[in-house]
Order: structure tokens, then C-alpha cells, then sequence
């Protein structure tokens, strides 16, 4: 049970990554390959307010969350608004995120920074495994993310507005749509969600600059199990994720855990190419 729970925790940080890519991609149609790099740098910025600057834990949390949300909002405006509607802002996402690691090592160096937890570090036995707090935060933070997108995207006007640009970005538009201030509230609140995370997944992953291409891999596979478009497909797709990892680490070895879940990813894309809770757009023409 110990693996499971493991597993478990390791799949909330990558569902948690595919949830920040499900926020801009369902309001833009856009994919931002940044998004985890925005996730490493809040956790540098917690490990800098926290440890070098000694703030309280709530001061800590906010800066995380201003500087990490107002750089995405600096993305959209460099990486996505300029190259819009073209496959030119992968290329643009990609150097942001890029960017974004080069700046950390100077900044920070290349070692890894020890980010303390806010909480209690005793551990816990849940239904007989071993589980750490923070892991416990985390899945639960996971689970109320999807469930707030997944309520907001359908019962309010806001979530409705997102799925008609999501749908047709030139119809949504002619609806009166505020396309532009949509796409910026949604990288903004992505950035916001990411800095917001910092304390949570910090203390479990370290502040290390390869932490942003390491979760981005993960996450963008958890999406692409789940369904891109599916928020609780995200989760799903992340919780699979960490289970996978950590149960072939376990029975078959560190070495073989990237290699099962890219089998599993195969496996799923064969039998649903648009992922487990994906759906085919059809469109007239």
C-alpha cells in the first residue's frame, strides 16, 4: 500500500501539471509547453520567500502567486498573442519554457534547494500504507481543482464562454465573446494556480531547474491518457501516471517506469485515439 500511496501523490503533481494545461487550452485552444516551468519557478520563489527571506507561510503563498501569475500573463503577451492561430506558438511556448530554465539556473544555480513544508512531517497510516501530509494536501487539492473546473465550466457563464472559444474562436467572436480578455484571465489564473502550488509540491519535488522539463513530460502524457479537453481526464490520466511509475519501479525497476508508461500511452491511443475521456470534434465543411 505504501507504493500505492506513492503513487498516488507522485500522480497529483501530474495531474495537477495537465490541469494548467487543461485551463489554457480549453479558453485558447492553445497548448503552453511553459506551464510546468511556471510550477518550477513558483517553487523556487517559495523556496527564496521562505528560507532567504523568512516570510510567514501566507506572505509566501501570495508572492508565489503574484509573481508566478503575472509572469504567464507576460507568456501570453510574447509567446501566444503575437503568434496566434499559427503552429508557430509551440515553437514560441517551447522557448518561453526554455527561457524560464535558464533564468532559474542563474538566478538559483543548478542544485537542488530544499523547500520546507508548512506542515506536519509526521507520517501517517492510511488504510495500512505510510503516506507524508503533503501528499494527502496534494491529492486532495488535485480532486478540488477538477471538480471547480468541471462545476465552473458547466454551470456558470464564464465556464460556457470557455467552451465556445474552445469550439470555434471565430464564431465566439461574432457571439460578442471577449476572446482576448478570456485568454488572458486564463493564463493568469493558470499562473496564479501554478505559483499557488509552489509550498505544496516544493518540499516533495525540491526547487531544481530540470524539475520544469520533467513534470512536463508527465503531465502532457497524463493529458493525453485522460483526454485533451477533460478535466477529470486529467486527473485520471495523472493518478495513472504515478501508479505506473511507482508500481514498475517497484516490481521491474526505476529504469523500466518511463518505458511502461509510455507502453501504457500507446496502449490507450490505439484503442481511444482522442484519450480516455477525449471526444471527436466533427465539423462541417
Amino acid at each position: 500500500m505504501d507504493a500505492v500511496w506513492s503513487g498516488l501523490a507522485l500522480g497529483a503533481v501530474y495531474a495537477l501539471v495537465a490541469l494548467g494545461y487543461h485551463i489554457v487550452f480549453v479558453s485558447s485552444n492553445a497548448f503552453n509547453f511553459a506551464h510546468a516551468q511556471l510550477i518550477m519557478l513558483g517553487t523556487f520563489i517559495v523556496y527564496w520567500g521562505s528560507v532567504t527571506l523568512k516570510l510567514p507561510i501566507g506572505l509566501v503563498f501570495l508572492l508565489a502567486a503574484a509573481i508566478v501569475g503575472g509572469v504567464a500573463v507576460l507568456e501570453e503577451r510574447t509567446a501566444i498573442r503575437i503568434v496566434r492561430g499559427t503552429e508557430g506558438q509551440l515553437v514560441t511556448t517551447l522557448g518561453f519554457a526554455t527561457l524560464l530554465n535558464g533564468a532559474t539556473q542563474v538566478i538559483w544555480g543548478g542544485s537542488p534547494l530544499q523547500v520546507p513544508f508548512f506542515g506536519s512531517s509526521n507520517v501517517l497510516v492510511v488504510l495500512g500504507g505510510h503516506v507524508f501530509p503533503d501528499d494527502l494536501i496534494l491529492m486532495g487539492v488535485a480532486v478540488v481543482l477538477t471538480i471547480g473546473f468541471v462545476l465552473v465550466s458547466r454551470m456558470t457563464v464564464l465556464g460556457i464562454a470557455l467552451l465556445a472559444v474552445s469550439e470555434d474562436r471565430e464564431a465566439a467572436l461574432m457571439r460578442g465573446i471577449n476572446v482576448r480578455a478570456l485568454g488572458i484571465g486564463a493564463f493568469a489564473v493558470s499562473g496564479i494556480v501554478a505559483g499557488l502550488l509552489g509550498p505544496l509540491i516544493g518540499p516533495k519535488t525540491f526547487a531544481v531547474a530540470t524539475l520544469g522539463s520533467d513534470l512536463a513530460l508527465k503531465g502532457f502524457v497524463a493529458m493525453a491518457i485522460g483526454g485533451f479537453g477533460s478535466a477529470p481526464g486529467a486527473l485520471i490520466g495523472g493518478f495513472a501516471v504515478g501508479l505506473i511509475e511507482s508500481e514498475a519501479g517497484r516490481y521491474l525497476g526505476a529504469s523500466y517506469s518511463n518505458l511502461m508508461i509510455f507502453a501504457v500511452l500507446l496502449g490507450v491511443l490505439l484503442l481511444r485515439p482522442t484519450g480516455l475521456f477525449g471526444h471527436a470534434r466533427e465539423r462541417m465543411v
